[in-house]
């Protein structure tokens, strides 16, 4: 049977502002969905993605890469040719987060079939959406550009001695989101270890031009190692005190219910005296700093797969 890795990860408490380049009116907005009937703020995937991939070029080279001068992808491989032999040379972002490359059709008169083609691997490291642990609340500042520090928005004859207003949502708060990934299925299986030293240290996650800067890194993870295809702990932290601590009620009655077991789980946490460590503790479960919780997994996952590093 196949070993899975899961994990559910919960950011500190920061302030949340301009994670996107869409505006309504002149204010900025956040991205938002309805969970659990109320407004929460999220921040995507995708968004999560891009920044870990500029994580993981640290550690080894990446097939894509953003050029913050062209502000355009610069690619190392951009027609995948590593994946068509088995001993192809591959890329760290494409063996994890996974890649498509889709051809139109080419008609007849053009040496073609009339038929489009698509080059596919799936992610092998799934992330899903942050949502905020609390509901946004609504809160919306205004700003004021200095004059001439944005000319092409600024109107009128005096437009270089206008400010030019405009407002933010912003929501404090903290992000969960989760992952999934099983190593044996990647080209490397050591990379495994690179992906989760990656999102443990993972620094800043979405913005426009002008990104905010909020902390993803974890205030806390729990993974599960198991031979179980489901996760059963994605978006298990919740808070009962508007984001002040976190608690896991949702993944301890998952554990009192016997679908997740003790052994399988590895808590990390940047307050060993938090209600959450002593919420696991009660039930038999120690708790690691974050850091110590990431090389506990990546040892047991190595151990049991025998990778070496």
């Amino acid at each position: 049977m196949s070993l899975h890795a899961f994990a559910n990860f919960v950011t500190p408490y920061g302030t949340a502002a301009n994670n996107r380049a869409e505006t309504e009116g002149n204010i900025t907005t956040l991205q938002k969905l309805l969970w659990m009937g109320e407004t929460h703020s999220t921040v995507s995937a995708e968004a999560i993605r891009f920044a870990l991939r500029r994580r993981l070029r640290a550690a080894e080279t990446t097939n894509r890469s953003w050029d913050e001068t062209e502000r355009v992808n610069a690619w190392e491989d951009h027609e995948f040719k590593g994946w068509t032999s088995e001993k192809g040379k591959t890329f760290i972002d494409d063996d994890l987060l996974g890649f498509m490359r889709a051809d139109a059709a080419k008609s007849e008169v053009d040496g073609g079939d009339g038929k489009g083609s698509a080059n596919v691997r799936r992610a092998v490291l799934e992330i899903t959406r942050a949502v905020s642990l609390t509901p946004w609340a609504g809160d919306v500042t205004f700003n004021a550009a200095s004059p001439g520090a944005t000319p092409s928005a600024s109107k009128g004859e005096n437009k270089s001695k206008n400010p030019v207003p405009y407002g933010t949502e912003v929501h404090a708060t903290r992000y969960q989101y989760g992952i999934a990934l099983t190593p044996e299925r990647l080209r490397d299986k050591s990379r495994v270890a690179k992906a989760i030293e990656a999102l443990c240290n993972l620094g800043t996650v979405a913005g426009n031009h002008g990104r905010f800067l909020f902390d993803f890194s974890p205030e806390a993870v729990v993974f599960r190692l198991t031979a179980d295809p489901a996760p059963r702990l994605l978006y298990c932290f919740s808070t009962n005190d508007d984001g002040k601590t976190v608690t896991a009620d949702a993944l301890l009655k998952r554990l009192q219910a016997g679908d997740v077991t003790m052994e399988e789980l590895i808590l990390g946490v940047s307050d060993l005296e938090s209600p959450l460590a002593r919420q696991f503790a009660e039930v038999g479960v120690t708790a690691h700093g974050v850091k110590a919780a990431c090389a506990e997994a990546v040892e047991r996952i190595s151990a049991e797969l025998k990778i070496k590093g």
